[in-house]
């Protein structure tokens, strides 16, 4: 092979590399692209698909960092194309998801901006973030702190969660303190658990058990299960802010920076 041969292969190899490593995700329109500059190369070049192929090997071998600009790259590129399908997505579910009537709300209800969390009452990290909650709504006065039921770790988390749609059906101006004491509180979340805490805030036990059998409560949790869906959310705790979502216990502050963000784009 003459040195302009092997240039002007060499020239493709970063291209084919990025080729080579959406091939390997599984991606077929990457194959097909893969294919189509091999033939290109063997026509221009009269090189076989071997020699191409080893090309690529020995460049990655040389340069491996290649593979982690890709995947930086793909990245980015991926969270790009959520971001504005989630704008989407919060542009027209916007009641549901800042307004719905089955959500609990904390803090300032005419507050003039709104952050959704989306929580099970037994993840460890929702139990943390419950501080981050406290203090925001200590210190913002206009701020409006909605509470989504996202029951996905298991049948206690489930039941404990009907108990507490009933009980906020039932008492919403108390649903502030019996979140605060069921998430906040030593242990697994039970259905046992929770209706002990709704007990201990004054609902009548057999008044509270009829309410756990309302057809609203599944149709909360089927509403809010499909907007996680749509907003790429798999996690707890996780957080729409104005147009963004968030995901994770990212802490107080940049939670605060988040809101901010929120009221100057009002």
């Amino acid at each position: 092979m003459n040195k302009a041969i092997l240039l002007g292969t060499t020239g493709v190899a970063a291209a084919l590399a990025m080729l080579a490593f959406g091939f390997v995700a599984g991606s077929p329109q990457v194959a097909k692209a893969d294919t189509a500059i091999v033939q290109t190369a063997s026509s221009d070049t009269k090189i076989d698909r071997a020699e191409v192929e080893g090309i690529i090997r020995d460049y990655l071998l040389k340069n491996p960092e290649v593979l982690l600009e890709v995947q930086d790259a793909l990245e980015a590129k991926q969270k790009e194309e959520q971001r504005i399908a989630a704008l989407g997505v919060i542009k027209n579910a916007k009641d549901e998801i800042f307004n719905s009537t089955f959500d609990g709300v904390v803090g300032n209800p005419n507050g003039k901006v709104t952050i959704v969390e989306f929580y099970d009452y037994n993840c460890g990290f929702c139990k943390r973030a419950i501080e981050d909650m406290r203090a925001l709504t200590k210190s913002d006065p206009d701020l409006r702190f909605v509470l989504k039921e996202f029951p996905i770790l298991g049948p206690d988390s489930q039941k404990a969660s009907v108990v507490s749609m009933a009980f906020h059906l039932m008492k919403p101006e108390k649903y502030g303190e019996f979140h605060n004491a069921l998430l906040g509180g030593q242990g697994r979340a039970t259905e046992a658990a929770a209706i002990k805490v709704a007990l201990s805030l004054g609902a009548d036990e057999a008044e509270l058990r009829e309410k756990m059998k309302d057809p609203t409560i599944t149709e909360a949790f089927s509403k809010t299960f499909d907007l996680a869906n749509k907003l790429a959310i798999t996690g707890t705790p996780s957080y729409v802010v104005g147009n963004e979502v968030v995901f994770g216990a990212l802490g107080q502050e940049v939670l605060a920076e988040k809101i901010e963000a929120a009221k100057a784009a009002l």
